[in-house]
């Protein structure tokens, strides 16, 4: 099962200049709880964001860079492998962004995992536009602004209808 995570605003913002432009920790936790003992995938900026493979997780950095080595990463350079590779193993792998990599694997997605601020943000990448009757909304939990989560904010599962 392919799958993808993201946390975006109103408009389906995620980042400006490789960066997210929030910071809320529920969302952080939201991910572990959901990539840990996983494969995780993500394209050389968001990993570059990120800084280091996350840990517990098989990590994967998608990118055209062919020169592109870090330890603790395995590089593939076209989605295609990705997909085979995902449906060789037969287990869920969670595409992490960032904008590119979101583009070229929507297509092929079974699950989304979404993390909704109830906000908008000043940012110059996107989360990929999709018809919700293409999906079925088989979780949600809100989260309201705290001392810690400076946000309203609802975590969303859906599973793309057959």
């Amino acid at each position: 099962m392919l799958s993808m995570m993201v946390a975006h605003d109103r408009n389906r913002g995620i980042g400006k200049n490789n960066a997210m432009p929030w910071h809320l920790p529920a969302d952080l936790s939201f991910l572990k709880k959901n990539t840990v003992g996983k494969t995780i995938v993500m394209g050389r900026s968001t990993f570059e964001a990120i800084g280091k493979p996350l840990p517990e997780r098989r990590n994967i950095v998608l990118t055209t860079q062919k020169d592109f080595e870090v330890e603790g990463i395995e590089t593939v350079h076209a989605i295609e492998t990705v997909l085979a590779e995902n449906e060789r193993l037969d287990e869920e792998w969670v595409i992490l962004g960032g904008s590119n990599v979101y583009e070229q694997a929507f297509p092929y997605a079974d699950r989304l995992y979404v993390t909704y601020i109830d906000d908008s943000f000043d940012v110059d990448r996107f989360f990929p536009a999709f018809d919700q009757n293409d999906w079925e909304l088989i979780w949600q939990e809100k989260g309201t602004k705290n001392d810690k989560n400076p946000y309203d904010y609802w975590f969303r599962m859906y599973d793309r209808r057959k």
